[in-house]
């Protein structure tokens, strides 16, 4: 049998174009997860970001193997690469197709062209892709009908995780605590304030969350200074550093009781770390400087103003900053010895375990040592020397760990939405605490039941 002296040269010159054609699309594929987890349209899943220094470089586990397990199924269950090129071509016309939609208004509403320019690139290109499109689509029962199930099943996923958080942040928005409650319980809050920082994730702007008070109910004890943390993916790509923490007070000075929206965008990376502790201190006490500098109205008792602390810019004017490696305690306030023929339980040793290799993380890892410059104000001297002494304490991190259920009489299709689908794909993404690397022995869950 004649062989074409050509056919092994073009042949590898294939492969090597199908390997590059490949990664690029599956680096996309990344990429757009990526931007829709951020977003709020994806579940929580694995993001490991391959570079240090070059942005955008990210590879996500779990949609790997996904891809993987499809590649293989539609392979092995085609056995035909006409069928496979059907699929494919729906699938690249669709994306052209909607590229260019969404191309002209990118033109219209980001380049500020006039709409008629944009009008005529739609119909231009538009009208020549729409022929090339409905001409795949005439391929969907040889092949093509693949592609429109694996996309109708990211959409339902998209669309639950979406429908499932949005109810949950309209209970919370509906269940929040008025000012007017807070105001009542005075200055102590009615509780036993301990020294220390507490962090409050929650995803309202304004109001105090039924979580904290929740929490109070059930312990009536709190940190000295209390900061409601709402970590928010504005759309645009990247957020400067400058801009990224907006700080305001809830209720009189007396409270201490703050408010930090940290703003990212959707291609930001998030490094929620010892930096952020350090960076939350120091714009809360450039925030109490701007107030004393008569920047806002701050005796009121309503949620006060917010005010956009640039900490890149006045690093360590209020405060002055070193690195320390020095080791947090001495030998004689570490964990007794534990003696492992003492546990009944082989789970028991291996919780031991994990919590004394987390705990030589958190003792050995540099802290930032803060330290009061003069100030001729002695009310914000006192606040600052409050806020130092609660960071010295140590900062603890409170989050909701919520149970939702559907209502029993909502429809059928809300209840299998919320109690089934919902509910498998928080059970199988990953932890807030894990997504913002919170340290098990600083973290503290409140158990919260939803009825939406």
């Amino acid at each position: 049998m004649f062989v074409d002296p050509l056919f092994w040269p073009v042949l590898i010159m294939a492969t090597l174009a199908a390997i590059v054609a490949s990664q690029a699309i599956i680096s996309a594929m990344f990429s757009i997860v990526k931007q829709c987890y951020a977003l709020g349209c994806f579940p929580r899943v694995k993001i490991v970001h391959k570079s240090r220094w070059v942005r955008g470089q990210v590879y996500i586990p779990e949609i790997n193997w996904v891809h993987m397990v499809l590649s293989l199924a539609i392979t092995v269950g085609f056995r035909d690469t006409n069928r496979l090129a059907n699929a494919y071509g729906i699938a690249f016309m669709s994306l052209t197709f909607v590229t260019t939609w969404l191309t002209s208004l990118v033109i219209a509403f980001v380049w500020h062209q006039s709409f008629v320019f944009a009008l005529l690139f739609a119909l231009f290109f538009g009208s020549i892709e729409i022929i090339y499109l409905s001409s795949s689509c005439m391929k969907i029962l040889r092949g093509g009908w693949v592609t429109l199930m694996i996309t109708a099943a990211f959409l339902v996923v998209m669309f639950v995780w979406h429908y499932g958080n949005r109810k949950r942040y309209l209970y919370d928005q509906h269940n929040k605590v008025s000012m007017k409650t807070i105001l009542t319980l005075g200055p102590s809050l009615g509780i036993v304030r301990i020294p220390g920082i507490g962090l409050i994730y929650t995803e309202l702007v304004n109001g105090v969350p039924a979580t904290f008070t929740h929490f109070l109910t059930n312990l009536p004890a709190f940190y000295q200074v209390v900061v409601f943390v709402c970590a928010k993916t504005v759309p645009v790509p990247y957020v400067p550093t400058k801009e990224r923490y907006l700080i305001g007070r809830i209720g009189p000075k007396s409270y201490r009781m703050y408010r930090c929206i940290v703003r990212s965008g959707y291609k930001d990376v998030h490094n929620h770390d010892d930096d952020f502790e350090n960076d939350l201190v120091t714009s809360l006490a450039e925030f109490i400087q701007l107030e004393a500098e008569g920047f806002g109205n701050v005796d009121g008792p309503v949620d006060g103003w917010l005010a956009v602390v640039r900490t890149s810019e006045k690093f360590g004017k209020r405060l002055a900053v070193s690195e320390s490696n020095s080791i947090e305690g001495s030998s004689s306030s570490s964990s007794p010895p534990f003696n492992a023929n003492s546990s009944k339980s082989a789970t028991l040793q291996r919780l031991r375990s994990m919590y004394e290799e987390e705990s030589l993380e958190v003792k050995y890892r540099p802290r930032a040592q803060f330290k009061l410059l003069e100030n001729k104000d002695m009310h914000v001297k006192e606040e600052l020397l409050e806020l130092l002494e609660a960071k010295c304490a140590g900062v603890s991190y409170v989050i909701g760990h919520s149970r939702i259920k559907a209502k029993w009489n909502a429809p059928f299709l809300k209840r299998f939405v919320i109690n089934v689908a919902y509910s498998f794909l928080r059970k199988n993404s990953r932890a807030p605490a894990v997504v913002l690397n919170i340290p098990h022995i600083c973290l503290i869950e409140v158990g919260m039941n939803y009825h939406v």
